[in-house]
């Protein structure tokens, strides 16, 4: 009978030590999505996990595109994309998405040309020119003439674009629709479209990298990752006709002025902004308006976010993101108010 007994107390304290390391096992927070703003959100998730030992995050930066098709297919807690989602493919999700505005960022256009160790200036025009197959040599008039003083090599260009649905691709490819007829008309705008030329590369990184290793390539990347693989990057002409370097200072500017629609889905590339650096966008995470379903991950996904639009902006200049204007933090601040836990 004691015996019994003492099995019994045993296998009971074995239950409450079990359930005990279940209550302190921290809750996971499944995200997946761009690559633009990938060094933020893990500077984040680790200072956070100080901050809220409870909470852990588990990101996966596969692109925008990835990221929209996980969230609407509700295999993770969050989608994180450059590009707003369309209203096709808001109407397809299982339940309402709101987009939520998270840091500004600048997106490069990267080189490796041998010789040409400064930036250089590039016009709206050449740009376009580059990336639609016009213009294949370095020393071309369209590029030599905005850069007085520079010797280019007769060398061709190389291009380099997103193998990947990417919301980086939707700002570049926004910007050029925006100030090139050609472009707009022969491929448009999206988070993936037919490339007329060049090579792909996975992700920011993936682009940052077939630019550093190819003499002649030319890429489009976010900021952080064009000064961590050490590459040389454009001034680019804005809308006022000003070579603008582009900054954490530039890329605040391009948000300057601009009317921020409710569901924060707004372009803000070619700015007429006389100092702003034109090819500019928000990043947001996409979360579901109702998370009822999602038990305590709801309320941890809310905290983390506006902890994130607030102390978390601090982090954003140390890795070349500008921070949210005040005025947007202050609109999200009332939308996470409508997500339901």
């Amino acid at each position: 009978m004691k015996t019994l007994k003492k099995a019994a107390l045993m296998a009971l304290a074995a239950i409450t030590a079990s359930g005990a390391a279940l209550a302190a096992s921290p809750v996971l927070i499944n995200g997946a999505g761009a690559t633009f703003p990938y060094p933020i959100y893990s500077k984040w998730f680790d200072v956070y996990a100080g901050i809220n030992p409870d909470v852990r995050f588990n990101y996966q930066s596969i692109g925008s595109g990835g990221g929209i098709k996980q969230i609407t297919a509700k295999t993770v807690d969050f989608g994180a994309s450059d590009g707003p989602m369309t209203e096709e493919q808001l109407a397809s999700a299982p339940g309402r998405l709101f987009h939520i505005p998270m840091v500004m960022g600048a997106v490069v256009i990267a080189y490796n040309v041998p010789g040409v160790e400064k930036s250089i200036n590039l016009t709206p025009e050449a740009l376009a020119g580059i990336f639609l197959g016009k213009i294949t040599v370095w020393n071309a008039p369209e590029i030599t003439a905005a850069n007085p003083g520079i010797t280019f090599p007769d060398m061709p260009v190389v291009v380099v674009h997103r193998s990947d649905g990417s919301g980086t691709s939707f700002i570049f490819t926004d910007y050029l629709s925006k100030v090139s007829g050609q472009w707009k008309v022969s491929v448009g705008k999206g988070t993936a479209v037919n490339w007329p030329t060049g090579l792909g590369g996975k992700g920011n990184e993936g682009v940052a990298g077939l630019v550093k290793q190819t003499p002649g390539g030319i890429g489009y990347t976010e900021l952080a990752y064009a000064i961590t693989n050490s590459l040389t990057f454009a001034h680019m002409k804005n809308a006022s006709g000003s070579f603008i370097e582009p900054t954490i200072e530039s890329t605040s500017k391009a948000a300057e002025g601009v009317e921020i629609p409710s569901d924060f889905r707004v372009s803000i590339t070619n700015s007429p902004n006389p100092d702003a650096y034109p090819i500019s966008g928000f990043t947001w995470i996409l979360v579901y308006k109702d998370m009822k379903n999602s038990g305590v991950k709801g309320k941890a996904l809310v905290d983390f976010l506006k902890w994130a639009v607030h102390e978390g902006q601090s982090y954003t200049k140390d890795l070349h993101y500008a921070p949210l204007p005040e005025a947007v933090v202050a609109k999200i601040d009332q939308k996470l108010e409508q997500v339901s836990y």
